[in-house]
């Protein structure tokens, strides 16, 4: 039944050699690894705003037109950061997440809090995606019958979250598939908005909200006036625009080859896209004079505002498309969490279980976690993604740093590694000179035969150094493109940290280094076990002294097949043990069994409290203690009903006898099952 039912809802199996078929085309990647950087505009301009109307709140009424500037300023970062990623995804053409990156050139320890920031960033990313998409219908839905949706925006939260987590357990080609059309509709639907917007505004005109609409701040402030720290706490919250950006360089050998060619152009087309959306919402935000409002989010208000008449049906489609690109961005967590979680299982820092591939070549156990958490943190902020983006960034900003560091680093072990190359070749020519002077006699080789020999090793090292010239060049650029990327993002890192800290920032500050922690200790553990398990030093196969016990409730088939199985590996050692509850049914076992108990030794075990668990472990202790076995071999004789509610109606003590034994040394314990019909 449950496998008909995750048949019906996962697919059927998947051969491990179809993996190579599961590539993207740029266009199907486009959608995959950029809906999440592309769906944060529709909430970026807006958290902006949230700050700035503090300032509103207090007086100032004109505090709204810092958000042009503010934008040009993220806009500008979101070049250098994407420009930087590009150098990347070309350094790492096997994926180069930041845990990758940051492990291989700064060490271990930054590996790992940079993969801890990611995982923290990722559980953001779907509840701020999902409450955020939730908040574009509850916006479209005001002044209609349909307004009772907003109380209803946890419910939708969490199944919008499960629809996404089933169609990645899916497989990556049909989510894909699944998410290219509303990714495709959006960037139209939006494009239009923009250039209708600008039409609308200088040919018919704006128009202002109305006057009495409530005006909602953002998280955590109070009205106060305009001052350098609420100006860049305004631009820490318009940072979210970023994030999503890093998803395309994690996941480089998800497209078709060549893959680092096809990802750079991927990240170049989602970049410019991006900006152009990004800026765009800001400019209509300006131009149309809209304000954050409780219910309604900017991009609903400005676009009611311009689609009116014969075009106010467009309002709809934009209101649409936003909410199914919102809830669709939560795709890049679902693609990159599992990922990168495989990719610390592999390494030992987080369980085995989450590198392994499911039935659909996808990382099934990750999807599952990552679906759980975001749920709960739905749960917890009530759906409202104004709660949640003081916890947001602070992660993707600190991964960025450590990634663009450790690139810095990356390229300089690039140079060093060209310049012991280049020395190499030289006294390599220097060799081929010299032994071309001792064949020749150095004595009798004609000064035009030396000077040939030397002008040969001048031209090839000539030809070297022309070889190296363009990686040399190469590096020089690399180089200040991603330092200019650490400074530029360690600095917002900074903002960030300074500007949320209070706001809830403090949260992700605490949980990053209590996951690097967790990484370290499953890390201790398996090491340990490494060593357990070795077998060095491990003398070879020898016979094992064994005693088998049979813990019997009476006498039953079950029973007589478990005894025939304990003389089978143990004849002369075998000992059928019963705890004596009831004396009536003692007296009549004892009869029994000298008919049926095949000559195997019965020990009776007193238990003047009823209890049938504690005197049996009493008595293989005690066993244990005599020293006349290695280990002793518990054999359990169980019945299996037909049916599973059958279950319900017997006891279940050989469950607890095999939990109470687990954890005992040189003890097996070995289930007989005797099937019963219907």
């Amino acid at each position: 039944m449950a496998t008909s039912v995750k048949r019906l809802l996962v697919g059927s199996p998947k051969k491990t050699e179809q993996a190579v078929h599961e590539r993207l085309t740029k266009k199907t990647a486009l959608a995959v690894f950029s809906s999440d950087a592309l769906s944060s505009t529709a909430y970026a301009t807006q958290e902006i705003l949230l700050v700035l109307a503090v300032a509103v709140a207090a007086g100032q009424l004109k505090a709204f037109n810092y958000v042009i500037p503010i934008s040009v300023g993220i806009a500008a970062l979101l070049a250098v950061v994407a420009i930087s990623y590009r150098q990347t995804i070309f350094a790492y053409p096997s994926g180069g997440g930041a845990y990758i990156v940051a492990k291989d050139n700064l060490g271990v320890y930054p590996g790992l809090v940079a993969a801890a920031a990611l995982l923290v960033d990722y559980v953001l990313t779907v509840s701020v995606s999902i409450s955020a998409g939730v908040s574009a219908i509850t916006s479209a839905a005001q002044g209609t019958q349909f307004d009772w949706v907003y109380n209803q925006k946890i419910a939708l939260g969490l199944v919008f979250i499960a629809l996404i987590a089933m169609a990645n357990l899916r497989g990556v080609r049909e989510s894909g598939a699944i998410f290219a059309l509303p990714t495709y509709a959006l960037l139209l639907s939006f494009l239009f908005m923009l250039g209708y917007g600008f039409f609308h505004y200088f040919v018919i005109g704006g128009a202002a909200p109305h006057p009495g609409e409530q005006l909602k701040l953002a998280e955590g402030y109070s009205p106060q006036p305009i001052t350098l720290f609420l100006l860049l706490g305004a631009f820490s919250n318009g940072c979210s625009a970023l994030t999503g950006i890093e998803a395309i360089s994690n996941g480089v050998p998800a497209f078709k080859s060549p893959e680092s060619k096809n990802a750079a152009r991927t990240l170049v087309w989602m970049a410019v896209l991006l900006t152009i959306m990004f800026l765009g919402t800001s400019v209509m935000a300006y131009l149309y004079q809209v304000h954050p409002s409780q219910k309604e989010t900017v991009i609903s208000q400005f676009a009611r505002i311009m689609f009116t008449g014969p075009m106010a049906w467009f309002y709809y489609v934009v209101q649409a498309t936003t909410t199914l690109i919102l809830v669709l961005a939560a795709n890049t967590s679902f693609a990159d969490f599992p990922r990168l979680s495989s990719l610390l299982a592999r390494d030992r820092f987080l369980p085995r279980q989450l590198s392994n591939r499911g039935d659909r070549l996808v990382f099934s156990n990750g999807i599952l976690i990552l679906a759980f958490f975001s749920s709960l943190l739905v749960i917890a902020f009530g759906a409202d993604e104004n709660r949640l983006i003081p916890l947001y960034a602070v992660g993707v900003f600190l991964s960025f740093t450590l990634s663009q560091a450790g690139m810095v680093l990356h390229w300089l072990r690039e140079r060093k590694l060209m310049l012991e190359r280049a020395s190499a070749d030289d006294v390599e020519q220097g060799v081929e000179v010299k032994t071309r002077d001792e064949s020749g006699g150095v004595k009798h080789v004609p000064d035009l035969q030396l000077a040939t020999a030397d002008i040969h090793a001048s031209v090839e090292s000539q030809r070297a150094l022309e070889r190296d010239a363009p990686a040399a060049s190469h590096w020089k650029k690399s180089i200040v493109i991603n330092a200019l990327g650490a400074a530029a993002t360690f600095t917002v890192l900074l903002v960030l940290i300074i500007t949320k800290f209070m706001h809830g920032a403090w949260v992700v500050v605490m949980i990053i280094p209590l996951l690097v922690l967790l990484f370290r200790a499953i890390y201790s553990h398996y090491v340990s076990v490494a060593k357990q398990l070795t077998t060095e030093g491990l003398e070879r196969l020898l016979p094992i002294k064994h005693t088998v016990v049979v813990p019997i409730s009476g006498i039953h088939r079950g029973v007589i097949g478990a005894l025939r199985y304990a003389k089978a590996i143990s004849d002369d050692n075998v000992r059928a043990v019963y705890v004596d509850i009831d004396e009536e049914a003692t007296r009549k076992l004892r009869e029994k069994w000298e008919e049926w108990g095949a000559g195997v030794k019965l020990v009776i075990l007193p238990s003047p409290y009823r209890s049938l668990v504690r005197p049996l472990l009493r008595y293989l202790n005690r066993l244990r203690r005599q020293g006349c076995t290695e280990v002793i071999t518990v054999v359990l004789p169980e019945f299996v009903p037909a049916r599973w509610w059958q279950h319900l109606l017997h006891n279940q003590s050989s469950l607890l006898l095999k939990g109470a034994l687990l954890f005992k040394r040189g003890i097996v314990v070995t289930s007989i099952p005797y099937h019963l019909e219907h």
